[in-house]
């Protein structure tokens, strides 16, 4: 699981970076399972992207997907959609 808070003039290429590996489930929120050279490619390609004085990745990392559970309230947005 990935989230950030990034200045509004990089959250499209932030968007758009995390798009390419993860599925989008809530606004600037992603999940997906990846291979440690994916999960590292993925976080070499948001440190060129971002500011690191004033932006914000924080990703989770679950051991096992059975270990995981997941529930939302309210509106669920986005879903497990095919990666760009």
């Amino acid at each position: 699981m990935l989230v950030y808070d990034t200045a509004v003039e990089r959250n499209p290429k932030v968007l758009k970076t995390c798009r390419q590996y993860l599925h989008w489930t809530q606004r600037s929120v992603f999940q997906g399972e990846l291979s440690t050279a994916q999960y590292r490619a993925l976080l070499h390609t948001l440190e060129t992207v971002i500011d690191a004085d004033y932006d914000s990745i924080v990703t989770y990392t679950a051991r096992s997907p059975i270990m995981m559970e997941t529930n939302t309230l309210g509106v669920a947005l986005g879903g497990p959609g095919d990666i760009l």
